[in-house]
């Protein structure tokens, strides 16, 4: 029996698999973000470790059988400073945290963010560790002269059940991995104003892992997003994960690092050579339908009805609704929404029906900008409606297979601790494959068309540079 625990920003959550992947028991704690100021999200690190430790306690009381291994993933960014224990000299700064925004500012100006993405392939946002690490150096330095490490979440929890130091060339990616090395880029490190705190770097380790007290072995896994790749079996060069939820996760594995183009995005190291996941993980998802549900009237539980009664053509919705507007697949902080086509016979099922087609156009924008050119699987919330399922299907022309009830992260941490114990892979979980509808193939390649004239004409309005 191998554990895989998932250590999410509001939920740790874990399963154990037996042998052939099948699930045995599930354990779940949540975890609390704190809004520590404007901008400002914390977390209790020993607190989030304390759900592990339950979570895996839970599970142990549950099943009968022998516990091979612990794979541990965990949401990736933000800074989670500890000492030479693992223990917290702060609160552990999330990912969504924004108050590094004026370091990224400055590093703009100076043209530094374009340089850490033209040699890493990774475009740096506030949450990132580089920004964080930035800003406390310049405005708290004594917690950092008292930490020894500069963690990501997964690693804390490794170093607290093990005593391991490391991290994974996953979490290393941002913003200072060279990918192609698997090694700090020392030059960019300096460049970025850090290298008198180098020594708060974990050692890259390929697969770290290490023996509890209880005789255990505890697998630090990538983090959440290569993690769920891994467990949805995207194992091919070209293939996609299309993850609906709060927000979409577009990734697609390659064996290329390309830095060319417009900075956007993330190029995330494997744990296999000359393989990468190009992750585009956009601000749009459900609740951007939330949103609109609430506008006109509705729940969640009124979108099959909605979808099946609302018509889109002529409606265009820019579903950019989150107030730090757009980072895949082009950065765009002041993006907002937009619903064109509005006239007195739209119907409210109408504009729901063309907020859900308009994330599907997000999806397809985001995978054609990773180079989604194999098979493309989906999964979390958005795409449990059936309905919603197809609305991808068409407006991606493509088949998704769709994964229901699957704790991907948690069996792509199981696969990784399965890896260290040497043990075969297991098969890609099974799943319903939707397929586009070819008697409205058009309508949606007009309506992806329009979709991206609408993004091209708004954009120069986001950056300040038109008049409205």
């Amino acid at each position: 029996m191998v554990i895989g625990v998932d250590a999410g920003t509001t939920v740790t959550k874990a399963v154990a698999f037996d042998g052939d992947g099948v699930p045995l028991a599930r354990a779940a704690r949540p975890t609390v973000l704190d809004r520590a100021g404007e901008g400002r999200y914390e977390q209790d690190t020993d607190q989030v470790v304390a759900s592990v430790e339950a979570v895996l306690a839970e599970l142990r009381a549950t099943v009968d059988s022998p516990i091979a291994a612990v794979g541990v993933t965990a949401q990736g960014d933000g800074l989670w400073l500890v000492d030479a224990e693992g223990r917290p000299v702060r609160p552990a700064i999330s990912w969504l945290d924004a108050r590094a925004t004026p370091v990224l500012d400055t590093w703009s100006a100076e043209g530094l963010l374009d340089l850490v993405y033209r040699r890493t392939g990774n475009h740096l946002f506030p949450g990132s560790a580089g920004p964080l690490l930035s800003w406390l150096d310049k405005h708290e330095p004594a917690t950092l002269d008292r930490a020894a490490t500069a963690a990501y979440c997964k690693d804390v929890i490794l170093q607290r059940l093990t005593g391991v130091r490391a991290t994974d060339p996953s979490d290393a990616s941002a913003p200072f991995l060279d990918p192609r090395r698997r090694a700090y880029d020392e030059e960019l490190i300096a460049a970025c104003g850090l290298d008198h705190r180098r020594d708060l770097l974990a050692p890259v380790t390929a697969a770290p892992h290490g023996v509890a007290a209880d005789g255990t072995t505890v697998v630090a896994a990538p983090y959440d997003l290569p993690a769920s790749a891994w467990g949805a079996g995207v194992g091919a060069v070209g293939d996609g994960l299309l993850i609906v939820g709060t927000t979409l996760a577009c990734q697609v594995l390659t064996d290329t690092v390309d830095t060319d183009g417009e900075p956007s995005g993330l190029t995330l190291s494997t744990w296999d050579d000359g393989r990468w996941l190009r992750a585009l993980p956009a601000m749009v998802g459900t609740a951007a339908l939330d949103w609109v549900l609430r506008l006109v009237g509705a729940s969640i539980v009124d979108l099959p009805g909605l979808l099946a009664a609302g018509r889109a053509d002529g409606l265009t919705v820019l579903p950019f609704f989150a107030e730090a507007g757009e980072r895949a697949p082009f950065v765009a902080p002041r993006a907002r929404a937009r619903i064109d086509g509005l006239h007195l016979g739209t119907d409210r099922a109408d504009v729901v029906r063309a907020t859900c087609e308009a994330i599907a156009y997000s999806a397809r924008h985001n995978l054609e900008a990773a180079g989604l050119t194999g098979e493309l699987t989906a999964c979390g919330g958005g795409v449990a409606s059936p309905e919603w399922a197809q609305i991808f299907a068409d407006a991606l022309g493509r088949p998704v297979r769709v994964l229901g009830g699957q704790e991907i992260g948690a069996r792509g941490a199981a696969l990784a601790a399965r890896r260290v114990l040497g043990l075969p892979p297991l098969p890609a979980p099974e799943g319903e494959t939707f397929a586009p509808d070819p008697s409205v193939r058009d309508r949606y390649e007009t309506g992806y068309s329009r979709y991206l004239h609408h993004i091209a004409q708004a954009r120069p309005f986001w950056a300040g540079e038109g008049t409205s």
